[in-house]
């Protein structure tokens, strides 16, 4: 699904991804987009008042813990950029297709089959995603 955004918002979404999934790879920090993207998206549940990449980038409660590491300041590079503009252009990675939500437990630590009242969609190396049940989050789905 393509998302509306200003290039405030591109170099925003770019330094959450950076900040939240470095460790990752670049396909860690796609999938910590598309659970981004996909709050803005959702009209359901704690996301309902998202409209915006600002709005989801520093929601509270419930946003991302990222936005208080170094990690997240300062300019993002031009390949994050592109990454960010991948995910706001509507390219989804599984598990995190459906994703509103995901945590890393720990290296070697395994996922919880649910988490926040929510199911486990999958695992990428460190990260575990969550998606609402099907009829809950209709958005997301489309």
């Amino acid at each position: 699904m393509l998302l509306a955004y200003t290039t405030k918002e591109l170099d925003l979404l770019a330094r959450l991804m950076r900040a939240e999934a470095v460790g990752e790879g670049e396909l860690g920090m796609l999938m910590v987009g598309n659970v981004g993207v996909n709050r803005v998206v959702a009209n359901c549940l704690d996301f309902r008042p998202i409209t915006s990449v600002t709005q989801m980038v520093y929601q509270k409660p419930g946003g991302f813990a990222a936005i208080n590491r170094p990690l997240f300041f300062g300019s993002s590079t031009t390949k994050e950029k592109e990454l960010a503009k991948r995910v706001l252009k509507g390219e989804y990675y599984y598990p995190a297709t459906h994703a509103l939500w995901f945590y890393a437990p720990g290296i070697g630590v395994a996922c919880r089959a649910f988490w926040f009242n929510q199911r486990l969609s999958g695992k990428y190396k460190n990260h575990c995603f969550y998606i609402p049940d099907l009829g809950v989050c209709k958005e997301l789905y489309r």
